[in-house]
């Protein structure tokens, strides 16, 4: 009998632009190492991260500059939705912060 150890699922990171005009585009990909730097960016950037390991394994299938595919449209809007409630909150925690 041969026991395989559990695959760890590999990193991967994108990032998507959207202008709110046609469909976000695919403007960085990595895995591993590279995912890792594309991370660290956004986070210094303030930039929200979401996090959706299927989502990103049929994103990864794009080349840089291509639109998101009509088929991702759904899980894309919730990513969008998630970003727009973070950007909502960030700002009115930064309202009432004392100065």
């Amino acid at each position: 009998m041969h026991l395989r150890s559990p695959r760890k699922p590999i990193k991967r990171a994108l990032a998507l632009e959207y202008d709110g005009v046609g469909a976000p585009r695919l403007t960085a990909k990595g895995a591993g190492e590279i995912a890792e730097k594309i991370i660290a960016i956004a986070q210094e950037a303030e930039v929200p991260l979401y996090e959706d390991p299927h989502l990103a394994a049929a994103l990864s299938q794009l080349e840089l500059g291509d639109p998101v595919p009509e088929l991702l449209y759904r899980a894309i809007a919730e990513v969008l939705a998630f970003v727009y409630d973070m950007e909502r909150l960030q700002e009115k925690m930064a309202a009432h912060k004392p100065k």
